[in-house]
Protein backbone atom coordinates (compact mmCIF):
# COMPACT_ATOMS: atom_id res chain seq x y z
CA UNK A 1 0.00 0.00 0.00
CA UNK A 2 1.34 3.44 -0.93
CA UNK A 3 1.81 5.69 2.12
CA UNK A 4 2.85 9.23 1.19
CA UNK A 5 1.68 12.82 1.11
CA UNK A 6 -0.24 13.97 -1.94
CA UNK A 7 2.19 15.31 -4.57
CA UNK A 8 2.18 18.94 -5.65
CA UNK A 9 0.56 20.02 -8.91
CA UNK A 10 3.92 19.84 -10.69
CA UNK A 11 4.96 16.49 -9.19
CA UNK A 12 1.56 15.04 -10.02
CA UNK A 13 2.55 14.45 -13.65
CA UNK A 14 5.88 12.78 -12.84
CA UNK A 15 5.04 10.43 -9.93
CA UNK A 16 5.21 6.85 -11.20
CA UNK A 17 5.19 4.96 -7.90
CA UNK A 18 1.75 3.45 -7.42
CA UNK A 19 0.68 4.67 -10.86
CA UNK A 20 -0.78 2.40 -13.52
CA UNK A 21 1.01 4.26 -16.32
CA UNK A 22 3.95 1.79 -16.55
CA UNK A 23 1.43 -1.03 -17.07
CA UNK A 24 -0.57 0.67 -19.81
CA UNK A 25 2.02 2.87 -21.53
CA UNK A 26 2.28 0.39 -24.41
CA UNK A 27 -1.45 0.56 -25.06
CA UNK A 28 -1.46 4.37 -24.84
CA UNK A 29 1.35 4.65 -27.39
CA UNK A 30 -0.36 2.07 -29.60
CA UNK A 31 -3.60 4.05 -29.69
CA UNK A 32 -1.71 7.30 -30.37
CA UNK A 33 0.22 5.68 -33.25
CA UNK A 34 -2.99 4.20 -34.66
CA UNK A 35 -4.60 7.63 -34.54
CA UNK A 36 -1.60 9.24 -36.25
CA UNK A 37 -1.59 6.55 -38.96
CA UNK A 38 -5.32 7.00 -39.64
CA UNK A 39 -4.84 10.77 -39.78
CA UNK A 40 -1.97 10.55 -42.30
CA UNK A 41 -3.86 8.10 -44.52
CA UNK A 42 -7.00 10.26 -44.41
CA UNK A 43 -5.18 13.47 -45.33
CA UNK A 44 -2.45 12.19 -47.67
CA UNK A 45 -3.63 8.95 -49.26
CA UNK A 46 -7.37 8.33 -49.30
CA UNK A 47 -10.32 9.77 -47.45
CA UNK A 48 -11.44 7.39 -44.73
CA UNK A 49 -14.94 7.12 -43.22
CA UNK A 50 -15.59 9.68 -40.50
CA UNK A 51 -17.64 8.87 -37.40
CA UNK A 52 -19.85 11.43 -35.69
CA UNK A 53 -18.20 12.80 -32.57
CA UNK A 54 -21.65 12.86 -30.95
CA UNK A 55 -22.10 9.13 -31.50
CA UNK A 56 -18.69 8.45 -29.98
CA UNK A 57 -19.64 10.69 -27.07
CA UNK A 58 -22.70 8.55 -26.30
CA UNK A 59 -20.56 5.42 -26.68
CA UNK A 60 -18.00 6.93 -24.28
CA UNK A 61 -20.62 7.76 -21.65
CA UNK A 62 -21.93 4.19 -21.71
CA UNK A 63 -18.40 2.80 -21.44
CA UNK A 64 -17.64 5.15 -18.55
CA UNK A 65 -20.67 3.87 -16.66
CA UNK A 66 -19.55 0.25 -17.17
CA UNK A 67 -15.99 1.02 -16.07
CA UNK A 68 -17.20 3.06 -13.09
CA UNK A 69 -19.48 0.26 -11.91
CA UNK A 70 -16.69 -2.33 -12.22
CA UNK A 71 -14.24 -0.03 -10.44
CA UNK A 72 -16.70 0.52 -7.57
CA UNK A 73 -17.22 -3.23 -7.26
CA UNK A 74 -13.45 -3.77 -7.10
CA UNK A 75 -13.00 -1.04 -4.48
CA UNK A 76 -15.79 -2.54 -2.39
CA UNK A 77 -13.82 -5.80 -2.34
CA UNK A 78 -10.63 -3.95 -1.32
CA UNK A 79 -12.40 -2.04 1.45
CA UNK A 80 -14.24 -5.11 2.71
CA UNK A 81 -10.91 -6.96 2.92
CA UNK A 82 -9.45 -4.10 4.95
CA UNK A 83 -12.41 -4.13 7.32
CA UNK A 84 -12.09 -7.89 7.80
CA UNK A 85 -8.43 -7.58 8.76
CA UNK A 86 -9.29 -4.66 11.01
CA UNK A 87 -11.84 -6.83 12.80
CA UNK A 88 -9.21 -9.57 13.23
CA UNK A 89 -6.84 -7.08 14.87
CA UNK A 90 -9.65 -5.97 17.21
CA UNK A 91 -10.56 -9.59 18.01
CA UNK A 92 -6.97 -10.46 18.97
CA UNK A 93 -6.85 -7.42 21.26
CA UNK A 94 -10.16 -8.47 22.80
CA UNK A 95 -8.78 -11.97 23.23
CA UNK A 96 -5.85 -10.53 25.18
CA UNK A 97 -8.28 -8.77 27.52
CA UNK A 98 -10.37 -11.93 27.86
CA UNK A 99 -7.24 -13.79 28.96
CA UNK A 100 -6.62 -11.21 31.68
CA UNK A 101 -10.20 -11.44 32.95
CA UNK A 102 -11.00 -15.15 32.63
CA UNK A 103 -7.71 -17.06 32.49
CA UNK A 104 -5.02 -15.02 34.19
CA UNK A 105 -1.29 -15.31 33.73
CA UNK A 106 0.34 -18.61 32.90
CA UNK A 107 1.07 -21.08 30.15
CA UNK A 108 -2.59 -21.33 29.06
CA UNK A 109 -2.77 -17.62 28.36
CA UNK A 110 0.54 -17.74 26.48
CA UNK A 111 -0.56 -20.73 24.40
CA UNK A 112 -3.82 -19.12 23.30
CA UNK A 113 -2.36 -15.74 22.39
CA UNK A 114 0.62 -17.31 20.63
CA UNK A 115 -1.78 -19.36 18.52
CA UNK A 116 -3.70 -16.16 17.74
CA UNK A 117 -0.52 -14.64 16.29
CA UNK A 118 0.17 -17.87 14.38
CA UNK A 119 -3.40 -17.74 13.03
CA UNK A 120 -2.82 -14.27 11.56
CA UNK A 121 0.45 -15.27 9.88
CA UNK A 122 -0.94 -18.56 8.58
CA UNK A 123 -3.96 -16.77 7.15
CA UNK A 124 -1.63 -14.25 5.46
CA UNK A 125 0.37 -17.16 4.05
CA UNK A 126 -2.79 -18.66 2.55
CA UNK A 127 -3.95 -15.39 1.02
CA UNK A 128 -0.58 -14.55 -0.51
CA UNK A 129 0.69 -18.09 -1.15
CA UNK A 130 3.89 -17.43 0.87
CA UNK A 131 5.81 -19.47 3.45
CA UNK A 132 5.30 -18.05 6.96
CA UNK A 133 7.12 -20.76 8.94
CA UNK A 134 9.86 -18.39 10.06
CA UNK A 135 7.21 -15.99 11.42
CA UNK A 136 5.30 -18.53 13.53
CA UNK A 137 8.10 -20.75 14.88
CA UNK A 138 9.18 -18.13 17.50
CA UNK A 139 5.59 -18.11 18.79
CA UNK A 140 4.46 -21.74 18.79
CA UNK A 141 7.63 -23.78 18.24
CA UNK A 142 8.93 -25.93 15.41
CA UNK A 143 6.82 -29.05 16.03
CA UNK A 144 3.49 -27.27 16.27
CA UNK A 145 4.34 -25.07 13.28
CA UNK A 146 5.04 -28.14 11.15
CA UNK A 147 1.81 -29.80 12.28
CA UNK A 148 -0.33 -26.73 11.47
CA UNK A 149 1.29 -26.05 8.09
CA UNK A 150 0.66 -29.67 7.11
CA UNK A 151 -3.13 -29.12 7.43
CA UNK A 152 -5.33 -28.22 4.47
CA UNK A 153 -6.32 -25.03 6.29
CA UNK A 154 -3.43 -24.06 8.62
CA UNK A 155 -5.15 -20.94 9.97
CA UNK A 156 -8.21 -22.97 10.97
CA UNK A 157 -5.88 -25.44 12.70
CA UNK A 158 -4.58 -22.56 14.85
CA UNK A 159 -8.17 -21.66 15.81
CA UNK A 160 -8.87 -25.29 16.73
CA UNK A 161 -5.76 -25.35 18.90
CA UNK A 162 -7.08 -22.33 20.80
CA UNK A 163 -10.51 -23.94 21.12
CA UNK A 164 -8.93 -27.16 22.43
CA UNK A 165 -7.07 -25.20 25.09
CA UNK A 166 -10.27 -23.46 26.19
CA UNK A 167 -11.96 -26.89 26.36
CA UNK A 168 -9.18 -28.20 28.63
CA UNK A 169 -9.54 -25.19 30.92
CA UNK A 170 -13.28 -25.80 31.09
CA UNK A 171 -12.75 -29.46 32.00
CA UNK A 172 -10.51 -28.38 34.89
CA UNK A 173 -13.03 -25.72 35.97
CA UNK A 174 -10.27 -23.17 35.44
CA UNK A 175 -12.61 -20.91 33.48
CA UNK A 176 -16.23 -19.96 34.07
CA UNK A 177 -19.03 -20.79 31.70
CA UNK A 178 -19.47 -17.12 30.88
CA UNK A 179 -15.75 -16.77 30.16
CA UNK A 180 -15.84 -19.83 27.94
CA UNK A 181 -18.79 -18.41 26.00
CA UNK A 182 -17.16 -14.97 25.64
CA UNK A 183 -13.88 -16.37 24.32
CA UNK A 184 -15.75 -18.74 22.00
CA UNK A 185 -17.60 -15.77 20.49
CA UNK A 186 -14.28 -14.03 19.84
CA UNK A 187 -12.89 -17.16 18.16
CA UNK A 188 -16.05 -17.37 16.07
CA UNK A 189 -15.55 -13.75 15.00
CA UNK A 190 -11.99 -14.57 13.90
CA UNK A 191 -13.31 -17.54 11.91
CA UNK A 192 -15.94 -15.37 10.21
CA UNK A 193 -13.32 -12.80 9.20
CA UNK A 194 -11.12 -15.60 7.87
CA UNK A 195 -14.00 -17.02 5.82
CA UNK A 196 -14.76 -13.55 4.44
CA UNK A 197 -11.17 -13.14 3.23
CA UNK A 198 -11.24 -16.62 1.69
CA UNK A 199 -14.46 -15.72 -0.15
CA UNK A 200 -12.82 -12.61 -1.63
CA UNK A 201 -9.63 -14.37 -2.72
CA UNK A 202 -11.43 -17.35 -4.28
CA UNK A 203 -14.26 -15.42 -6.00
CA UNK A 204 -13.05 -12.83 -8.52
CA UNK A 205 -15.36 -10.48 -10.36
CA UNK A 206 -17.41 -12.33 -13.01
CA UNK A 207 -15.13 -12.99 -15.99
CA UNK A 208 -17.89 -12.45 -18.56
CA UNK A 209 -18.43 -8.91 -17.27
CA UNK A 210 -14.71 -8.11 -17.24
CA UNK A 211 -14.38 -9.48 -20.76
CA UNK A 212 -17.25 -7.32 -22.02
CA UNK A 213 -15.76 -4.14 -20.52
CA UNK A 214 -12.28 -4.90 -21.85
CA UNK A 215 -13.49 -5.62 -25.39
CA UNK A 216 -15.63 -2.48 -25.40
CA UNK A 217 -12.68 -0.37 -24.23
CA UNK A 218 -10.49 -1.59 -27.09
CA UNK A 219 -13.26 -1.05 -29.65
CA UNK A 220 -13.86 2.49 -28.43
CA UNK A 221 -10.16 3.43 -28.53
CA UNK A 222 -9.77 1.93 -32.02
CA UNK A 223 -12.82 3.76 -33.41
CA UNK A 224 -12.16 7.08 -31.69
CA UNK A 225 -9.54 8.34 -34.23
CA UNK A 226 -12.17 8.17 -37.00
CA UNK A 227 -14.25 10.68 -34.98
CA UNK A 228 -11.33 12.96 -34.12
CA UNK A 229 -9.60 13.38 -37.48
CA UNK A 230 -12.18 15.90 -38.67
CA UNK A 231 -12.73 17.89 -35.47
CA UNK A 232 -9.20 17.91 -34.00
CA UNK A 233 -6.96 17.25 -37.02
CA UNK A 234 -3.32 16.84 -35.93
CA UNK A 235 -4.30 16.91 -32.25
CA UNK A 236 -6.15 13.61 -32.74
CA UNK A 237 -3.22 11.42 -31.51
CA UNK A 238 -2.96 13.53 -28.33
CA UNK A 239 -6.68 13.29 -27.57
CA UNK A 240 -6.68 9.57 -28.37
CA UNK A 241 -3.76 9.01 -25.98
CA UNK A 242 -5.52 10.89 -23.17
CA UNK A 243 -8.74 8.91 -23.64
CA UNK A 244 -6.74 5.66 -23.73
CA UNK A 245 -5.00 6.65 -20.49
CA UNK A 246 -8.34 7.23 -18.76
CA UNK A 247 -10.09 4.06 -19.91
CA UNK A 248 -7.14 1.65 -19.81
CA UNK A 249 -6.06 3.24 -16.53
CA UNK A 250 -9.43 2.57 -14.90
CA UNK A 251 -9.20 -0.98 -16.17
CA UNK A 252 -5.74 -1.47 -14.63
CA UNK A 253 -6.82 0.08 -11.29
CA UNK A 254 -9.76 -2.31 -11.15
CA UNK A 255 -7.49 -5.28 -11.78
CA UNK A 256 -5.29 -4.27 -8.81
CA UNK A 257 -8.16 -3.60 -6.40
CA UNK A 258 -10.08 -6.72 -7.40
CA UNK A 259 -7.59 -8.97 -5.57
CA UNK A 260 -6.57 -6.89 -2.53
CA UNK A 261 -4.32 -9.50 -0.89
CA UNK A 262 -1.66 -9.61 -3.59
CA UNK A 263 1.76 -8.28 -2.60
CA UNK A 264 1.68 -5.30 -4.96
CA UNK A 265 2.11 -1.57 -4.39
CA UNK A 266 -1.62 -0.93 -4.02
CA UNK A 267 -2.41 -4.15 -2.14
CA UNK A 268 -3.30 -4.35 1.53
CA UNK A 269 -0.33 -4.22 3.97
CA UNK A 270 -0.84 -7.69 5.46
CA UNK A 271 2.72 -7.84 6.83
CA UNK A 272 2.20 -4.60 8.72
CA UNK A 273 -1.16 -5.75 10.10
CA UNK A 274 0.32 -9.05 11.27
CA UNK A 275 3.02 -7.04 13.04
CA UNK A 276 0.26 -5.00 14.72
CA UNK A 277 -1.24 -8.27 15.98
CA UNK A 278 2.19 -9.37 17.25
CA UNK A 279 2.53 -6.10 19.15
CA UNK A 280 -0.92 -6.50 20.75
CA UNK A 281 -0.21 -10.11 21.78
CA UNK A 282 3.24 -9.24 23.14
CA UNK A 283 1.86 -6.47 25.32
CA UNK A 284 -0.92 -8.76 26.58
CA UNK A 285 1.79 -11.29 27.54
CA UNK A 286 3.98 -8.61 29.18
CA UNK A 287 6.70 -9.14 26.57
CA UNK A 288 8.80 -6.56 24.78
CA UNK A 289 6.78 -5.85 21.62
CA UNK A 290 8.47 -5.68 18.21
CA UNK A 291 8.71 -2.39 16.34
CA UNK A 292 5.86 -1.58 13.94
CA UNK A 293 6.68 -2.00 10.26
CA UNK A 294 7.29 1.26 8.45
CA UNK A 295 6.97 2.11 4.78
CA UNK A 296 10.02 1.55 2.59
CA UNK A 297 10.21 4.04 -0.26
CA UNK A 298 6.58 4.96 0.51
CA UNK A 299 5.43 1.31 0.22
CA UNK A 300 3.96 -0.50 3.24
CA UNK A 301 3.74 -4.24 2.65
Amino acid sequence: MIVREHPSSLQLFFVMQGSVVPKIIGRIIGVALLSATILVIDQRVVTLPHISIGAMGIFGVALSLFLGFRNNAAYDRWWEARKLWGSMIADVRNLGRHMCVFVGKGSDREHILSCAVAFAHLHRGFLRKVDVRSDIVPWIGEAKSTAMIARNNPADAALRSMADQIGKLSEKDAISGFGQMTISQTLSSLALAQAGCERIVTTPLPFVYSLLVRRTTYLYCWLLPFALIESTSWFAPVFSAVVAYVFFGLQAVTNELELPFRNVQNGLPLDAMCRTIEISASEALDRQPPEPLSATNHVLT
